[in-house]
């Protein structure tokens, strides 16, 4: 089967789906390991190199945004990541315990306002069908990123 961009897409119905948890330390330097875990999972749940490469891309930003601004910097931290894979979606939860984030700050700039960074939240929408902060769990957020699959016809 061929995704729309020509990419080879797996049968999700082969894959048994499941759930995998990876923490790791709130370093720029350790984000290869989380694209380099998710990258495979997303591609064996069904969804095309493309979409792949978009979900890594949001993934890392909100892992960038954790790093920049809950944890300002502060490398001693972690950054838990919980993917999910079931039929009908694919879920990518994201939990930090450092500074809560407001609306305010998490809301994106418009896209006419031109200049570097601030996109990320744009990034993550284009990716993800519903994006989720959770600020009641409380010290930090978690952010839940879900993407709908499509249904593969017998």
């Amino acid at each position: 089967m061929t995704g729309g961009d020509g990419d080879q897409m797996t049968d999700s119905r082969q894959y048994p789906g499941g759930t995998v948890t990876l923490t790791v330390p709130s370093h720029p330097k350790y984000l290869y390991v989380v694209r380099s875990a998710l990258y495979p999972l997303i591609l064996e749940a069904g969804f095309s190199k493309r979409e792949a490469r978009k979900v890594v891309l949001a993934v890392d930003e909100a892992c960038s945004n954790i790093i920049r601004y809950a944890y300002a910097g502060d490398h001693a931290k972690t950054i838990t990541m919980t993917v999910e894979d079931d039929a009908e979606r694919f879920v990518v939860r994201l939990r930090d315990y450092g500074r809560k984030a407001g609306r305010a700050e998490i809301a994106p700039r418009d896209l006419k306002d031109i200049r570097p960074g601030g996109l990320g939240t744009h990034f993550i929408k284009l990716a993800f069908e519903t994006v989720m902060y959770d600020t009641d769990q409380g010290p930090g957020t978690l952010l839940t990123l879900e993407k709908k699959k499509q249904q593969v016809k017998p």
